[in-house]
């Protein structure tokens, strides 16, 4: 039977199942929310780090008050003197740093340096690891530069608001600078030990050489020292130095970086280490010099004391270091060990005014005091050939004006007073005596009538134009040099005769360079004609008597291989040998600091130090003649007489003269003069070059 249909109106009812978002809303409802709060969480935070990323990028990093060692170099660029306020340091840049140590250092710091951000999230980890299997802090996970914010702007105190602003100055530096200018600041600021800050100080410390020139032996030894100097400095403990070496010798290998065999063979070098204390400086060396350029730099060049000690300036010197070790090691030879008789010897190129040594005293350490500028010891007789210069400069007189060697009564003052010289050891000729024979003997008797010829204002004069300004009166006894003139002031005053009557202002410091090679100062070479030069030549010419048969400074001359022009000067308390060759202009000054008497012996020390200085000095310089200038002749005369030397006359000398002043009277037969003129037109003006040669060139 069939049942029937539904009825119209009535609905069929459907089965109702429930959907499966609707079983599992009330249950995803909570996470929702958490997530929602997750979004909104990462929102800020991401909006907070991005405000305060660009905070950092608009604040400007502190500043980093980093000191660099300056230097002071000699004529050849070698460091002769370095200046720092307790840390040694000398930047320069990543291309001037060996790559070696480049590479060591990355393998041994931070591998992944040039990979992160300036945290290595991974070595963090890596870190945290090790530190926990070991419950101690054995291994950091700070980065070159975590390290190099640290070392720039803060201390080493282990505090959380330490470690939060390293964190900031972090990012700034990595937000503000390259890769490689992070990395050359790093190894421009780590601390090597011993004082050494940076790569540049530290590689001449240990090895004597720029960080440029380190090999991979000496840079995987340096790479392992900034982790603890005091444990890996090979100074102190080779072993754990070596080890060190090793484990950065096997990163590199590791990481491809060397071979097998290029580890091996770096790992079994020997290396040659400095003596500690004798890099960027030469221990002892020059000492006075180093002091009085140091003294022009403040006081006169106006250079900071701060800047000198810390700003990395460099100053270039005249100093030549040959010279400078030849005079100290003239002066130790010349003067007894056990003595405290002191000496001073300064010496300057007289073409450009270059000081090129200078010795103060026998023992800086125990005395620092500079005798080269002691203007408190009176020349003697070296002052004489100012007298002389005057002298021939006047026109009144000429190497063959004589005199007569006798004791003599002086009266001046317009007659109210008198002055009574005597010559050393009362040695008179008791005859009559030229120019030249005066200068070789330093007769006093034939200093003091020159004087009172020519007036002692005008020989004052001519010493200030030479370079002595000390304090002068015009007085008979300024002939004899009784008032005080420093060694350095006479060297420089002869240093006008030897380069033809130049004077070459005296210098020191030839210019000064900041950090980056700008130039601070720069030297202007300032020179005068202050004498003619034939004078000047005549002067000269008289002076190689000296050092000839019967001059005073004759013992020395088979020690003298050159042309060498120069006075001996001795006072009861002072003994002085001022002279020159073209190339160098030398005082040597030897006496007592407390006024002491000085014996013969100890006033005849000056003159071999002054032999053996100039020979070592300039012992790779050829020997040259004094050269001769236009408006000078020489013709032979007659000693006696100082009349033309003929046939008749009994002797006879070449002697030189300003043209136009040579004596017209004539000794022996006139007709032999005219002829021995003729002989000698190819070759004037050589005195008595024969045996000269033979002297200078000797063996």
């Amino acid at each position: 039977m069939n049942k029937p249909a539904p009825g119209p109106g009535k609905p069929r009812r459907s089965l109702s199942l429930p959907s499966l978002r609707g079983l599992l809303s009330p249950l995803a409802a909570p996470y929702h929310r958490w997530l929602r709060r997750v979004l909104l969480v990462s929102s800020v935070v991401m909006l907070c780090m991005t405000g305060a990323l660009l905070y950092l990028r608009v604040q400007s990093l502190p500043a980093a008050s980093i000191s660099q060692t300056s230097q002071m170099l000699d004529l050849e660029g070698n460091v002769i003197d370095t200046f720092h306020a307790g840390e040694n340091r000398r930047s320069v840049p990543l291309s001037e740093i060996s790559s070696y140590l480049i590479e060591a250092t990355l393998a041994i710091e931070d591998q992944r340096f040039y990979r992160h951000l300036g945290f290595d999230l991974k070595g963090m980890a890596r870190a945290v690891m090790v530190n926990a299997r070991s419950m101690e802090a054995r291994q950091g996970a700070s980065t070159l530069t975590q390290q190099l914010a640290r070392n720039l702007y803060l201390t080493q105190d282990r505090t959380w608001e330490r470690k939060l602003k390293e964190a900031m100055y972090t990012v700034q530096l990595e937000m503000n600078y390259s890769k490689d200018e992070i990395l050359g600041m790093y190894l421009n600021q780590i601390y090597y030990g011993h004082g050494a800050y940076g790569i540049e100080a530290a590689a001449m410390m240990y090895f004597g050489k720029h960080a440029s020139e380190l090999s991979l032996a000496e840079s995987a030894m340096l790479a392992g020292v900034p982790k603890g100097p005091k444990y890996y400095s090979p100074y102190l403990n080779m072993k754990n130095a070596k080890d060190r070496q090793l484990t950065i010798l096997s990163i590199l290998k590791g990481d491809g970086a060397i071979t097998e065999k290029e580890a091996a063979a770096a790992y079994g070098e020997v290396l040659t280490f400095q003596e500690l204390g004798a890099a960027g400086t030469q221990e002892g060396f020059a000492p006075y010099f180093r002091d009085y350029v140091r003294q022009l730099a403040v006081d006169q060049l106006g250079i900071q004391e701060q800047l000198l000690n810390e700003g990395g300036i460099r100053i270039y010197t005249t100093l030549d270091s040959t010279a400078q070790r030849a005079a100290e090691e003239a002066i130790a030879a010349g003067m007894p060990a056990d003595s405290e008789q002191q000496a001073a010897l300064v010496a300057i190129d007289p073409r450009n005014g270059y000081v090129k040594a200078m010795v103060g005293g026998r023992d800086y350490k125990k005395n620092q005091y500079n005798r080269v500028f002691a203007k408190t010891r009176q020349p003697g007789s070296s002052f004489k050939p100012i007298v002389y210069l005057t002298a021939l400069q006047s026109g009144f007189m000429t190497p063959v004006t004589r005199y007569k060697s006798e004791p003599t009564t002086f009266t001046y003052d317009e007659g109210r007073k008198l002055y009574e010289p005597h010559n050393y050891n009362e040695k008179y000729t008791n005859d009559y005596i030229d120019m030249r024979e005066a200068v070789a003997s330093s007769d006093n008797i034939y200093a003091v009538n020159t004087l009172m010829t020519v007036g002692a204002d005008k020989v004052i004069e001519t010493a200030r134009k030479l370079g002595i300004d000390s304090r002068m009166d015009p007085v008979p006894s300024l002939a004899l040099g009784t008032f005080p003139v420093s060694p350095f002031e006479m060297a420089e005053a002869f240093g006008v005769l030897a380069a033809g009557g130049v004077h070459a202002e005296p210098i020191a410091i030839l210019r000064i360079e900041d950090r980056r090679g700008g130039v601070i100062y720069e030297t202007e070479r300032k020179t005068e004609q202050a004498v003619d030069p034939a004078h000047a030549y005549l002067m000269t010419n008289l002076m190689e008597s000296v050092f000839e048969t019967g001059g005073t400074a004759y013992r020395v001359s088979s020690a003298l291989k050159r042309p060498v022009a120069g006075k001996t000067g001795t006072t009861a308390n002072d003994a002085w040998l001022v002279g020159y060759t073209p190339e160098l202009s030398t005082a040597v000054w030897v006496g007592y600091d407390k006024g002491r008497k000085l014996t013969v012996s100890e006033a005849h020390r000056a003159a071999p130090i002054f032999a053996q200085f100039t020979e070592k000095a300039l012992e790779a310089v050829p020997p040259k003649l004094f050269p001769i200038p236009d408006g000078v002749v020489s013709v032979y005369i007659d000693p006696a007489s100082g009349k033309l030397a003929a046939d008749g006359c009994p002797s006879k000398r070449l002697e030189a003269f300003v043209a136009g002043t040579q004596p017209t009277e004539v000794c022996g037969d006139p007709a032999s003069v005219d002829d021995a003129a003729a002989d000698k037109a190819a070759g004037d003006g050589q005195h008595g070059w024969w045996n000269d040669l033979k002297r200078w060139w000797k063996d």
